[in-house]
């Protein structure tokens, strides 16, 4: 028989047929309470002493000895049933982290040795009954990534499902990305991974649930933008600007996001902002300034034009993203869906139009109370022109954009005219004046050439 040795972290088991063996060995060899006991030849009584004639054993006797050699018995099935049970838990677990592994491939230079990427663990069946069948009712959305369902665990822990779609090869890179980046990161202001599930042809990721969901499904939306006051969106932007801060210097890797979005941002019940999706993320080395790729992947509308055109990423491509945010979220407009026929800009030249003629009111959400600090929307609009200047050298790094937007007394650079003020097409040609044809910006591109 081929001898297999299980082990387990450093437990190590000895096969089934071992410790059965052993069991037995050990019932065998157990002393029988009916035979006499040896003797010690120095201590036997002299020939002719009196002794007792050995009898027969008594029936209680017998009851004793039958007793003892059932529990020998039963002690030894009991062991092997419960090696039988280990075995079975074990290779279960090993054949799970195995396909994670062979899903995630052999090489993984940007990951320790701590097991990080191995998360949580979730069966099929568990996240089908958890969002009843992945059913419409419970579906939050629909992403690059494939649909997000709402779900609720037998412990009650409402979560969010992502569920790839089958037929996407890109998903299936941008699900070996995200378990590998986000396992990496714990920060207040990005969401947060709380496992996996590999199964067949599955690829599922199970995050916290958040319950007002993302920041462009209420900012955009006449019926819900009034939740969000003034110094709601502050606190947005400034949470928003913390998580850019922490992924760009603090976390143990250095992460680019690549795809920052309103979409992207979700909101907690309190408002706070999470980033999240970071299945285009590239981990940057401790000495890396810089990447350039072929396969272009973001947001028309959010990308840094040396990204959009030349395939260039940074954190100042971050930046520029995040500048948009800031604009979008103090107008309440969308720059993927303004269009000023007059002047023919987008939201940033409109903005920056607005911003040189010194009509700031102009600028804010109409919705917003009379309530709003005229100096706080020009410092914060300001910071957001900054951030979307067209050359990445003159923007600010998360760093100072943290510091301009939480010390007031720290004095603002003149910001130069913006990238992409006005409408232009990737073949640096004006479009033409009809208003429909700004909804070529909402298009998510994940595998064009750079130039």
């Amino acid at each position: 028989m081929h001898k297999q040795w299980l082990v387990v972290r450093d437990l190590q088991l000895l096969p089934l047929w071992q410790l059965y063996w052993s069991a037995s060995l050990f019932a065998a060899a157990a002393p029988d309470p009916g035979s006499p006991l040896p003797v010690d030849p120095s201590r036997a009584p002299a020939p002719g002493s009196p002794s007792l004639p050995a009898g027969p054993p008594s029936g209680r006797k017998k009851v004793k000895n039958l007793r003892v050699k059932l529990s020998v018995v039963g002690a030894a099935v009991a062991t092997f049933l419960a090696a039988l049970a280990l075995l079975f838990w074990c290779c279960k677990l090993r054949n799970r982290k195995g396909n994670l592994r062979k899903f995630m491939g052999p090489e993984r230079p940007d990951l320790d040795d701590k097991g990080d990427d191995e998360s949580l663990f979730f069966s099929f069946t568990s996240i089908e009954v958890a969002t009843d069948h992945f059913s419409d009712e419970n579906k939050l959305g629909q992403g690059g990534f494939g649909p997000v369902f709402k779900g609720k665990l037998v412990n009650g822990l409402e979560v969010a499902v992502k569920r790839l779609n089958r037929m996407s090869g890109h998903g299936i890179e941008q699900f070996k990305n995200e378990v590998k980046v986000i396992s990496k990161l714990q920060h207040r202001n990005l969401v947060r991974l709380l496992g996996s599930c590999i199964e067949k042809e599955e690829r599922l990721l199970v995050y916290e649930y958040l319950l007002n969901n993302s920041l462009d499904s209420v900012l955009f939306d006449a019926a819900k933008r009034n939740i969000l006051d003034w110094k709601g969106r502050l606190k947005i932007i400034e949470g928003v600007a913390q998580g850019l801060l922490y992924l760009h210097k603090y976390s143990r890797l250095k992460i680019i996001h690549r795809d920052l979005k309103t979409s992207n941002v979700l909101l907690d019940a309190d408002l706070n902002p999470k980033i999240s999706d970071f299945g285009t993320a590239r981990i940057f080395g401790e000495n890396e300034m810089r990447g350039s790729t072929m396969n272009i992947v973001g947001t028309y509308g959010y990308m840094s034009p040396e990204y959009a055109m030349d395939g260039i990423y940074s954190e100042k491509s971050d930046v520029f993203s995040f500048g948009v945010m800031i604009l979008e979220i103090i107008t309440g407009k969308k720059n993927t869906s303004f269009y000023d026929s007059d002047r023919h800009l987008n939201l940033i030249g409109h903005v920056w139009d607005l911003w040189t003629e010194g009509r700031i009111p102009e600028i804010t959400d109409s919705c917003l109370d009379e309530t709003i600090s005229t100096s706080e929307a020009l410092r914060y609009v300001h910071v957001g022109l900054l951030c979307v200047q067209e050359k990445a050298a003159d923007r600010p790094t998360m760093s100072d954009v943290v510091s301009m937007l939480l010390k007031e007394s720290m004095v603002l650079v003149s910001p130069k005219r913006p990238a992409f003020a006005e409408i232009m097409t990737l073949n640096n040609t004006k479009l033409p004046e009809y208003p429909e044809l700004c909804s070529l910006n909402e298009v998510t591109i994940s595998d064009v050439q750079g130039r």
